[in-house]
């Protein structure tokens, strides 16, 4: 029951933060699904949250959709996350949380080494990026922080890349939860967690959407930059004394 409640009040401050700069939730929580339930367990449970924070937020900045850039992100990261999920659950946990820890940790100089080109993103540019990090998706779970500079450079900011990110988003994790479903990695005890879970990220995204516009872009910098660094390094500590 304990580690039931710190995984909510976590979830809901996860929630917040990533209603705030588009993401962060899943680098926040999964080390402490990790801790509570076990890598094989965490990664669908953090799946099934994701799918309904992504709805959330979604729903929340609605009418800022951009559905072009949605659609030529989308379409092939689809399939991609679907294949991603599939090769996931053939690896061994200790495994899973290397490549966790290792790849949140590559994100940080990865995000800046995009942000210093300046680089901007046509259509078909968006299809290959949606197919990358579709991939990584579903293999590592959270790609935000790749994802949310992919989108501006796509010429979206505030509102319209929290929406058009979170209705992507919501896409490819609900075709992750579909595959897990599918592979026999989605108990009906591993759909429960996940649902309640996801209810507390639920909370936190609206109360992350009542501040957004106040954060400035160094601060989110530095923020998104702690959060990856905590996370990773909770990760690797993870998969060394598994």
């Amino acid at each position: 029951m304990t580690g039931y409640l710190f995984t909510l009040i976590v979830g809901v401050l996860a929630g917040t933060i990533g209603g705030v700069i588009g993401t962060g939730s899943s680098i926040i929580l999964l080390p402490v699904l990790v801790f509570t339930f076990g890598p094989l367990q965490a990664v669908p449970i953090m799946a099934v949250a994701a799918v309904m924070v992504n709805f959330s937020r979604a729903l929340a900045w609605w009418r800022e959709i951009e559905w072009r850039t949605f659609l030529a992100y989308s379409l092939p990261a689809v399939p991609a996350a679907a294949l991603g999920a599939s090769t996931l659950l053939r690896l061994p946990p200790a495994l899973i949380d290397t490549l966790l820890g290792l790849f949140f940790l590559a994100m940080i100089p990865g995000r800046r080494l995009l942000a210093k080109r300046g680089w901007r993103a046509n259509w078909w540019q968006l299809a290959i990026a949606g197919a990358l990090i579709g991939f990584l998706t579903g293999i590592v779970l959270s790609t935000g922080p790749l994802s949310v500079p992919v989108f501006a450079a796509a010429g979206l900011t505030k509102g319209a890349l929290l929406a058009t990110e979170a209705a992507s988003s919501l896409f490819i994790y609900a075709t992750k939860v579909t595959t897990f479903q599918q592979l026999g990695a989605l108990s009906p005890e591993v759909l429960f967690k996940g649902l309640i879970v996801g209810s507390s990220l639920m909370a936190g995204t609206f109360v992350g959407k009542a501040i957004v516009m106040r954060i400035s872009a160094e601060t989110f910098s530095k923020l998104l930059d702690l959060l990856l660094l905590c996370s990773g390094a909770a990760l690797l500590w993870a998969a060394w004394h598994a």
